[in-house]
Protein backbone atom coordinates (compact mmCIF):
# COMPACT_ATOMS: atom_id res chain seq x y z
CA UNK A 1 0.00 0.00 0.00
CA UNK A 2 1.30 3.35 -0.91
CA UNK A 3 2.45 6.10 2.03
CA UNK A 4 -0.82 8.21 2.27
CA UNK A 5 -0.09 12.01 1.27
CA UNK A 6 0.91 14.08 4.50
CA UNK A 7 -0.41 17.64 3.38
CA UNK A 8 0.13 20.22 6.87
CA UNK A 9 -2.67 22.36 5.71
CA UNK A 10 -3.46 25.90 7.89
CA UNK A 11 -6.63 26.29 9.55
CA UNK A 12 -7.88 28.19 6.55
CA UNK A 13 -6.59 25.71 3.90
CA UNK A 14 -7.62 22.62 5.98
CA UNK A 15 -11.34 23.60 5.33
CA UNK A 16 -11.60 22.31 2.45
CA UNK A 17 -11.32 18.84 3.73
CA UNK A 18 -14.86 19.49 4.55
CA UNK A 19 -16.12 19.84 0.67
CA UNK A 20 -13.72 17.20 -0.32
CA UNK A 21 -15.31 14.88 1.92
CA UNK A 22 -18.63 15.84 1.32
CA UNK A 23 -18.26 15.51 -2.19
CA UNK A 24 -17.02 11.62 -1.70
CA UNK A 25 -20.13 10.92 0.93
CA UNK A 26 -22.55 12.11 -2.07
CA UNK A 27 -20.38 10.19 -4.44
CA UNK A 28 -21.13 6.86 -2.62
CA UNK A 29 -24.98 7.58 -1.56
CA UNK A 30 -27.68 5.66 -2.79
CA UNK A 31 -28.69 8.57 -5.43
CA UNK A 32 -25.40 11.15 -5.43
CA UNK A 33 -26.21 14.65 -6.58
CA UNK A 34 -22.85 15.69 -7.60
CA UNK A 35 -21.84 11.99 -8.19
CA UNK A 36 -17.51 12.47 -7.66
CA UNK A 37 -16.02 9.20 -7.64
CA UNK A 38 -12.45 10.90 -7.82
CA UNK A 39 -13.67 12.87 -4.14
CA UNK A 40 -13.69 8.95 -2.92
CA UNK A 41 -10.32 8.24 -4.53
CA UNK A 42 -8.84 11.40 -3.16
CA UNK A 43 -9.88 10.99 0.56
CA UNK A 44 -8.24 7.62 0.33
CA UNK A 45 -4.83 8.92 -0.93
CA UNK A 46 -4.61 11.77 1.99
CA UNK A 47 -3.20 11.23 5.12
CA UNK A 48 -6.07 12.62 7.21
CA UNK A 49 -9.15 11.03 9.65
CA UNK A 50 -12.42 12.33 7.41
CA UNK A 51 -14.66 10.68 10.14
CA UNK A 52 -13.68 13.26 12.35
CA UNK A 53 -15.05 16.00 10.47
CA UNK A 54 -18.76 14.11 11.52
CA UNK A 55 -20.63 15.69 8.39
CA UNK A 56 -24.06 15.63 8.51
CA UNK A 57 -26.24 14.94 5.64
CA UNK A 58 -27.82 18.77 5.21
CA UNK A 59 -24.13 19.60 4.54
CA UNK A 60 -23.18 16.70 2.49
CA UNK A 61 -25.90 17.64 0.07
CA UNK A 62 -25.47 21.59 0.18
CA UNK A 63 -21.68 20.41 -1.18
CA UNK A 64 -23.15 18.15 -3.29
CA UNK A 65 -25.36 21.06 -5.08
CA UNK A 66 -23.65 23.94 -4.99
CA UNK A 67 -20.52 22.13 -6.86
CA UNK A 68 -23.26 20.79 -9.43
CA UNK A 69 -24.49 24.29 -10.18
CA UNK A 70 -21.21 25.89 -10.60
CA UNK A 71 -20.24 23.14 -12.74
CA UNK A 72 -23.11 23.40 -14.99
CA UNK A 73 -22.35 27.61 -14.91
CA UNK A 74 -18.81 26.36 -16.37
CA UNK A 75 -19.96 23.79 -18.55
CA UNK A 76 -22.45 26.46 -20.22
CA UNK A 77 -19.69 28.99 -20.41
CA UNK A 78 -16.94 27.08 -22.25
CA UNK A 79 -19.57 25.27 -24.48
CA UNK A 80 -20.50 29.34 -26.16
CA UNK A 81 -16.85 29.81 -25.82
CA UNK A 82 -14.30 26.78 -26.96
CA UNK A 83 -11.59 29.38 -26.70
CA UNK A 84 -12.36 30.10 -23.23
CA UNK A 85 -10.00 30.38 -20.24
CA UNK A 86 -11.65 28.71 -16.91
CA UNK A 87 -9.53 30.03 -13.85
CA UNK A 88 -11.01 27.91 -10.76
CA UNK A 89 -10.43 30.28 -7.75
CA UNK A 90 -9.40 28.52 -4.17
CA UNK A 91 -9.70 24.94 -6.40
CA UNK A 92 -8.99 23.25 -2.97
CA UNK A 93 -8.05 19.12 -3.71
CA UNK A 94 -11.89 19.82 -6.16
CA UNK A 95 -11.49 17.80 -9.30
CA UNK A 96 -14.44 20.15 -11.26
CA UNK A 97 -12.22 19.99 -14.60
CA UNK A 98 -13.30 15.80 -15.04
CA UNK A 99 -16.75 16.72 -14.15
CA UNK A 100 -16.98 19.21 -16.59
CA UNK A 101 -15.23 17.65 -19.68
CA UNK A 102 -14.27 21.13 -21.20
CA UNK A 103 -13.37 21.17 -24.96
CA UNK A 104 -10.10 20.43 -25.92
CA UNK A 105 -9.38 24.48 -27.16
CA UNK A 106 -10.10 25.45 -23.10
CA UNK A 107 -7.54 26.29 -20.93
CA UNK A 108 -7.83 25.84 -17.12
CA UNK A 109 -6.50 26.83 -14.37
CA UNK A 110 -6.73 25.98 -10.60
CA UNK A 111 -5.45 28.71 -8.34
CA UNK A 112 -4.97 27.89 -4.57
CA UNK A 113 -1.89 28.04 -1.81
CA UNK A 114 1.15 26.63 -3.06
CA UNK A 115 0.87 23.98 -0.34
CA UNK A 116 -2.64 22.90 -1.70
CA UNK A 117 -1.56 23.06 -5.20
CA UNK A 118 1.24 20.88 -4.22
CA UNK A 119 -1.23 18.61 -3.01
CA UNK A 120 -3.12 18.72 -5.83
CA UNK A 121 0.15 17.70 -7.96
CA UNK A 122 0.50 14.49 -5.18
CA UNK A 123 -3.28 13.20 -5.15
CA UNK A 124 -5.19 14.29 -8.21
CA UNK A 125 -5.04 12.72 -12.13
CA UNK A 126 -2.68 14.43 -14.28
CA UNK A 127 -5.13 16.47 -17.17
CA UNK A 128 -3.36 17.63 -20.00
CA UNK A 129 -5.64 21.20 -19.96
CA UNK A 130 -5.58 21.91 -16.77
CA UNK A 131 -2.34 24.11 -14.73
CA UNK A 132 -1.94 24.21 -11.16
CA UNK A 133 -0.83 28.11 -9.75
CA UNK A 134 0.69 27.81 -6.17
CA UNK A 135 -0.62 31.38 -4.98
CA UNK A 136 -2.02 33.67 -2.60
CA UNK A 137 -4.79 34.97 -4.01
CA UNK A 138 -4.53 38.36 -2.51
CA UNK A 139 -0.77 38.33 -4.96
CA UNK A 140 -1.44 40.05 -8.17
CA UNK A 141 1.86 38.36 -9.66
CA UNK A 142 -0.75 34.76 -10.53
CA UNK A 143 -2.32 36.45 -13.58
CA UNK A 144 0.74 37.27 -15.48
CA UNK A 145 0.33 33.51 -15.60
CA UNK A 146 -2.96 33.43 -17.36
CA UNK A 147 -3.53 34.34 -20.54
CA UNK A 148 -6.09 37.52 -20.76
CA UNK A 149 -7.25 38.00 -24.29
CA UNK A 150 -9.50 35.02 -24.20
CA UNK A 151 -13.29 35.08 -22.54
CA UNK A 152 -12.69 34.06 -19.02
CA UNK A 153 -15.04 31.62 -16.66
CA UNK A 154 -13.66 32.54 -13.02
CA UNK A 155 -15.36 30.15 -11.04
CA UNK A 156 -15.01 30.18 -6.99
CA UNK A 157 -16.20 27.48 -4.57
CA UNK A 158 -16.54 28.56 -0.63
CA UNK A 159 -13.39 31.22 -1.16
CA UNK A 160 -15.41 34.19 -1.01
CA UNK A 161 -16.06 33.99 2.99
CA UNK A 162 -12.83 33.75 3.59
CA UNK A 163 -11.29 36.77 2.08
CA UNK A 164 -11.64 40.22 3.43
CA UNK A 165 -13.86 42.91 1.75
CA UNK A 166 -11.71 45.01 0.52
CA UNK A 167 -9.85 41.92 -0.56
CA UNK A 168 -12.74 40.92 -2.80
CA UNK A 169 -13.04 43.77 -4.40
CA UNK A 170 -9.08 43.82 -4.89
CA UNK A 171 -9.56 40.74 -6.96
CA UNK A 172 -12.29 41.58 -8.66
CA UNK A 173 -10.72 44.26 -10.19
CA UNK A 174 -8.29 42.73 -11.14
CA UNK A 175 -9.55 39.90 -12.93
CA UNK A 176 -11.80 42.64 -14.83
CA UNK A 177 -8.82 44.60 -15.91
CA UNK A 178 -7.22 41.15 -16.83
CA UNK A 179 -9.61 40.31 -18.90
CA UNK A 180 -11.66 41.83 -22.10
CA UNK A 181 -14.92 39.91 -21.02
CA UNK A 182 -15.66 36.84 -19.00
CA UNK A 183 -17.92 35.47 -16.38
CA UNK A 184 -17.61 35.18 -12.77
CA UNK A 185 -19.46 32.40 -10.29
CA UNK A 186 -19.24 31.60 -7.07
CA UNK A 187 -21.83 30.79 -3.94
CA UNK A 188 -23.06 32.64 -1.01
CA UNK A 189 -25.38 32.50 1.45
CA UNK A 190 -27.49 35.31 2.78
CA UNK A 191 -26.38 36.49 6.60
CA UNK A 192 -28.77 35.99 8.63
CA UNK A 193 -28.05 32.63 8.13
CA UNK A 194 -24.35 32.90 8.05
CA UNK A 195 -24.71 34.23 11.39
CA UNK A 196 -26.43 31.22 12.47
CA UNK A 197 -24.00 29.26 11.51
CA UNK A 198 -21.48 30.39 14.09
CA UNK A 199 -23.71 28.41 16.51
CA UNK A 200 -24.09 25.09 14.78
CA UNK A 201 -22.09 22.18 15.77
CA UNK A 202 -20.94 21.19 12.17
CA UNK A 203 -20.36 24.78 10.60
CA UNK A 204 -19.12 27.06 13.83
CA UNK A 205 -15.48 25.33 12.75
CA UNK A 206 -15.41 27.15 9.32
CA UNK A 207 -17.88 29.74 10.19
CA UNK A 208 -15.00 31.05 13.34
CA UNK A 209 -12.45 31.56 9.92
CA UNK A 210 -14.30 33.33 7.92
CA UNK A 211 -13.53 37.05 7.19
CA UNK A 212 -16.45 39.13 5.38
CA UNK A 213 -20.22 39.55 5.43
CA UNK A 214 -22.28 37.95 3.28
CA UNK A 215 -25.06 39.62 1.33
CA UNK A 216 -28.82 39.31 0.55
CA UNK A 217 -28.87 41.55 -2.66
CA UNK A 218 -27.67 39.49 -5.78
CA UNK A 219 -26.84 43.23 -7.21
CA UNK A 220 -24.57 43.69 -4.68
CA UNK A 221 -21.44 43.05 -5.94
CA UNK A 222 -22.61 45.30 -9.17
CA UNK A 223 -20.93 47.76 -6.67
CA UNK A 224 -17.63 46.21 -6.36
CA UNK A 225 -16.55 47.20 -9.89
CA UNK A 226 -18.02 49.39 -13.02
CA UNK A 227 -17.75 46.23 -15.28
CA UNK A 228 -19.84 43.67 -13.33
CA UNK A 229 -23.50 43.02 -14.11
CA UNK A 230 -25.61 40.39 -12.25
CA UNK A 231 -26.94 37.55 -14.26
CA UNK A 232 -28.26 34.75 -12.20
CA UNK A 233 -29.40 33.83 -8.98
CA UNK A 234 -29.98 30.27 -8.14
CA UNK A 235 -31.45 29.25 -4.83
CA UNK A 236 -30.31 26.00 -3.93
CA UNK A 237 -33.47 25.73 -2.00
CA UNK A 238 -35.65 25.53 -5.39
CA UNK A 239 -33.81 23.49 -7.74
CA UNK A 240 -34.73 19.68 -8.85
CA UNK A 241 -31.99 17.95 -7.29
CA UNK A 242 -33.77 18.55 -3.84
CA UNK A 243 -36.17 15.65 -4.60
CA UNK A 244 -32.74 13.42 -3.98
CA UNK A 245 -31.88 15.03 -0.76
CA UNK A 246 -32.74 12.52 2.90
CA UNK A 247 -36.65 12.78 3.19
CA UNK A 248 -35.80 14.98 6.35
CA UNK A 249 -33.34 16.98 4.52
CA UNK A 250 -36.15 17.75 1.86
CA UNK A 251 -38.70 18.28 3.87
CA UNK A 252 -36.77 21.05 5.58
CA UNK A 253 -35.20 22.24 2.27
CA UNK A 254 -39.09 22.53 0.73
CA UNK A 255 -40.01 24.45 3.84
CA UNK A 256 -37.24 26.76 3.56
CA UNK A 257 -37.92 27.61 -0.05
CA UNK A 258 -41.38 29.50 1.32
CA UNK A 259 -39.35 31.74 2.63
CA UNK A 260 -37.96 34.15 0.92
CA UNK A 261 -34.78 34.66 3.12
CA UNK A 262 -34.05 31.10 4.43
CA UNK A 263 -34.33 30.06 0.26
CA UNK A 264 -31.24 32.21 0.64
CA UNK A 265 -29.48 30.51 2.53
CA UNK A 266 -27.74 28.72 -0.28
CA UNK A 267 -27.65 29.71 -3.41
CA UNK A 268 -25.13 30.01 -6.35
CA UNK A 269 -24.43 33.63 -8.21
CA UNK A 270 -23.25 34.75 -11.57
CA UNK A 271 -21.95 37.69 -13.32
CA UNK A 272 -20.94 38.95 -16.45
CA UNK A 273 -18.02 41.47 -17.10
Amino acid sequence: MKTKVQTGFTPVQATLYETLAGRALDSRARRPILGDPTAVDTVRKIDFDFSRLRLGSGLVTQVAVRARYLDKAVRGFVTAHPDAVVVDLGAGLDARIFRVLPPSTVAWFDVDFPAVAEARRQVLPDHPQARQLGACLTDPWWLDEVPGDRPAMVVADGLLPFLAQEEIEALVDRLTRHFRTGELAFNGYHPRIAGLARYLPAMKRTAALTRSVPFADPYEPESWNARVRFVEETSLAHVPEVALFPPAIRLGTRLAGRSSTLSRSSRVLRYRF
